[in-house]
Formats: structure tokens, sequence, C-alpha cells
């Protein structure tokens, strides 16, 4: 498992460091502009589409299918699934993609009613343009599942590199023009690069995966279970994107900016998510969907997997929260604060980033839950987990965004800080319900509490540090300098304290440098 979760790791690696570069471009050239907002609220509309039908559902419904076909040897009954998933993804993503092309001002409506005016107008012309390229990244979405089934990790979650550097060079290349402009043109990049990142890992899925056609003949064997699994994990993700667009209503509502800034701060947020979580959740579900024995062996070794993936979550992302919380004016400042994006907007973003971090653990553990869940071909868990959440973060998210900035009696921009703050507060009771559902069905998992307090106590200690160096560099360095300084302090003196705690995972991670070195 470490090893598959070390090369999704570095392929997400590199391809959020091509993110964070990507959003540094982009606050260069648009900080939190009107161009800006209308750029980052009609992603929204295509995201929708490719979360709704990409990479987390046909991992949830796909892989488990697939991978465990491969695992029998029926190489070729997994080819016939394979190309009956692939042809029916791409007839409902080519609907998709023109029904929302021909009904885009309708939709711009739903998701940025707070706008009008020219910035309606981008907005309109963005998500026009941006329809198509979703229907590429959904693509390959499929070429992620074959190529994970066959434990072909790096590829997949390294090619949106190419997306990121597409997006990058347009921005770059045609700087010149007005931000309305530029907006456009970054659109166009975007499609370019969605084809791009399909077209890099088409050949290798289809040579992994053999004797894969076009088909569209459901009644091969698996193709029902895939489908069976597909229509819930769907509405599961549906409602987890109703979720994020109720998010962006409420934040096109409040003062200018706070749409820029929620998408500034998720762009942080899901870093540690991605890189932590999404690695050990991803290399596990093909190896959970693998399990065989008796009933109690199978919930034995889902315990023991499950276990060590959430240790080892853990370990990367309490000290990302304490980050976050303490020293995230230096993390956004030395990646956004160039251009337009301004001191003032850089603690903006930080207070809304340190409310999204109140629920980043809970959020990151829930991820390999959910996986499990999948593993165990339960879909209706999550649905119903998933419906919860919507009805919590709406009720909670009004309150957050409206009514405790007048409570407090600050400015109402803060209210998209309050906005990620509750969002904060729904991912500890999603998780908990879903710790709870899991434990009644495979028995008791989780951290246990000794563990947890060294990763806590390692993490505050190291922070207290760092934080007073932040200090004394305050007045004479760049903010690069600074978050370089500090941020390394931090990181040096955790792993050093949780090598001197016997933590697991700093003497293995230890263990790897001086076998190197």
């Amino acid at each position: 498992m470490k090893k598959h979760a070390f090369f999704v790791a570095l392929g997400i690696f590199f391809s959020r460091i091509a993110g964070l570069i990507r959003e540094r471009v982009f606050a260069h050239y648009f900080g939190n502009s009107d161009a800006g907002d209308a750029f980052k609220a009609a992603l929204k509309i295509p995201n929708f589409l490719q979360n709704l039908f990409g990479e987390g559902v046909l991992s949830a419904s796909f892989i488990p299918v697939y991978a465990q076909m491969l695992a029998k040897k029926h190489d070729e009954d997994a080819a016939k699934v394979a190309s009956v998933v692939g042809s029916l993804l791409f007839v409902l993503t080519s609907v998709l993609v023109l029904f929302g092309v021909l009904a885009t001002p309708a939709l711009i409506d739903l998701i940025a009613p707070g706008f009008s005016g020219e910035k309606r107008e981008l907005t309109i012309k963005i998500v026009e343009i941006l329809f198509p390229g979703t229907g590429f990244l959904v693509m390959s979405a499929w070429c992620l599942g074959i190529l994970n089934s066959h434990k072909k990790f790096f590829l997949s979650y390294v090619a949106p590199v190419i997306w990121n550097v597409a997006i990058i060079v347009a921005m770059i290349g045609w700087s010149h023009q007005d931000q309305f402009q530029l907006a456009i043109t970054t659109s166009y990049g975007l499609v370019v690069g969605s084809f791009l990142q399909f077209f890099v890992q088409l050949p290798f899925a289809l040579k992994l995966g053999r004797k894969i056609y076009p088909s569209l003949n459901v009644n091969v064997d698996g193709v029902r279970t895939v489908m069976k699994s597909f229509f819930p994990v769907v509405l599961s993700r549906g409602v987890v994107q109703v979720s994020a667009y109720i998010d962006n209503v409420l934040a096109s509502l409040l003062p200018a900016g706070a749409v820029s800034a929620l998408a500034y701060a998720q762009t942080l947020y899901l870093l540690p998510v991605s890189l932590f979580g999404m690695s050990v959740s991803a290399a596990e579900l093909p190896a959970m969907s693998q399990a065989v024995g008796t009933e109690e062996e199978v919930k034995q070794y889902l315990r023991n997997r499950l276990d060590s993936g959430l240790r080892q979550i853990a370990f990367f992302i309490v000290p990302s929260v304490v980050a976050f919380l303490f020293l995230g004016d230096l993390v956004v400042g030395a990646i956004f604060q160039t251009g337009v994006f301004d001191k003032d907007s850089t603690n903006y973003v930080w207070v809304v980033l340190a409310g999204y971090s109140v629920g980043l653990l809970a959020s990151t553990l829930g991820r390999l839950y959910s996986s499990t869940f999948y593993s165990l071909k339960d879909t209706k868990t999550p649905l119903k987990l998933a419906i919860l959440r919507v009805f919590l973060s709406t009720g909670l998210g009004i309150f957050g965004a409206f009514y405790l900035p007048n409570l407090l009696g600050v400015d109402p921009k803060w209210g998209t800080a309050g906005l990620t703050l509750t969002a904060g507060l729904v991912g500890w009771i999603d998780f908990s319900l879903s710790r709870y559902i899991l434990n009644r069905k495979i028995g008791k998992t989780g951290v246990d509490l000794g563990f947890m307090s060294k990763l806590w106590g390692a993490a505050i200690a190291s922070a207290t540090v760092a934080f007073l160096t932040k200090l004394l560099l305050n007045d004479f360095s760049h903010v690069i300098l600074r978050a370089a300084i500090a941020l390394g302090v931090y990181g040096i003196l955790y792993f050093a304290i949780g090598y001197a705690l016997k933590i697991e995972q700093a003497h293995s991670l230890v263990g790897k440098i001086k076998r190197r070195f």
C-alpha cells in the first residue's frame, strides 16, 4: 500500500505544484477582481459534470468490479466491462455537454445569482467555452480507472500537469489583454489542456485493457453491477456538488472578491487532502476491493488496512491543519501575493482558509472511510450521509455567511470565513457518522487517542517556534523567504519531535533517508 500510495502522492504532488503555479499566475493577473470572480464561478458548472461522472464516481463503481475481475484472472471479461463503461460514459457525457452549452444562460442564474451586467455576460461566455473540455476530463477519469486497477498510478495523477501548463501558457502568452478578454483566452487554454490530459493517458489505458472496443452491450457480466453502483454514487456525488454549488451561490451574494477568495482557499485546502488523503484512498480502493476469504477474514483485512491508512493520513494532515492556522498568512502570501493580489488579499484568504482548516482532518480521513464503503459495494450509506451533509451545510452556511458577521459586528466580507467555518463543522459530523456506521459493519476502527495526542503535541510545539520565527522575520524579508524559513523550521521540528516520540511514520521516513545516503 505504501508503495502505491507513494506513486499516487508523487503524481498528485507534481500536478498540485503545477496547480499552485497556475493559481499564482491567475492571482497575479486577476486578483479578487470581477473577471476573476466570473472565471471561478464559470468553472463550477463544468466541474460539476466532471465531479459527477468523473474520477470519484468511476473509482467507486467501476474500479471495484474491474479490479476484482483482474484479480480472478478474468481479463477478457474485464476488457468487455471497460469497453461498455467507456462507451456509455462517452455517450452520456456528449449529451450533457451539448445540453450544457445550450442551457448556459439559465445555469448562470443558478450558480451566481448575484452577478449582473458585463460580469454575468463574461461568465456565460466562459461556461460555453469550457463545457467541451469537461467531456475530455470525464473520459480521462475512465483512463484513470483502468490504470489504477492495473496498479499504474503515477501517470493518471501526473497527467493534470499538462492541463495546468496549457492554462498557464494561455495567461502568460496573452497577458497584454485586458482582464475580461484574458479570462476568455484562459478558458480556451483550459479546453486545450483537457484534451491533452485525456490524450496522454489513452494509449496506455488501451494497452493495459487490451481488447477494448466501442460497445453498448449492457448485458455483459459485470456491467450491470457497475451500473447498479454507478447511479447511487452519481446521486451521492451530485448531492456533494449541490453543497459546493450552494457555497458558491452564497459567496456570490457576499461583497466582490468572495468567490475568488473562496476558490483560492479551496486550492490550498485541497492540497493536503489530495496529497495525503486521496493518495492513500486511491491506492487502497483496488486493494480493499480484492479482499477474499471468510466474512470475518475480510472484515479483519479491511480493519487492518483502514487503520493503517488512517494513521498515515493523520501523520501528515494534523501538521497541515496547524500550519494553516498558525502560518497560513505565509502559505497564502508565498503562493498568491503578487501583482494585484496584495497583503490585504493574503490576510483575507488566510482567514477563509482557517475556516476550512477546522474540518480538514475529518474530511481527509472521511475519504478513506468512503473508499471502504465502496469496496464493500455499499453505495447507499455515502449517499445518505451526503444528503444529510447538504441540509446541514446549507443551514449552517447561511448562518455563517450572513448572520455571524452581524453578531460579531464585523465587515460582511468576512461572511466567506463564516461559510468555510461552518463547512468544517459539518465535515466533523459527516466523519463521525461514517465511522460509527462502518464500525457497526466491520468492527471497531479509528486512530487511538495516544497516537493523535503525540501528533497534535508535536505539531503545536513546532508551530509555536515557527510562529516566533515568523515574527522575527516580519520586517526585513520577502514573504516567500519568510515562508521558506518559517515553514522549513516547522517541518524539521515536527519530524524531529515525531522521531523522538517514536512515531512510526517519522521513523519510517528517517529510515528511508538514511538508506538513500
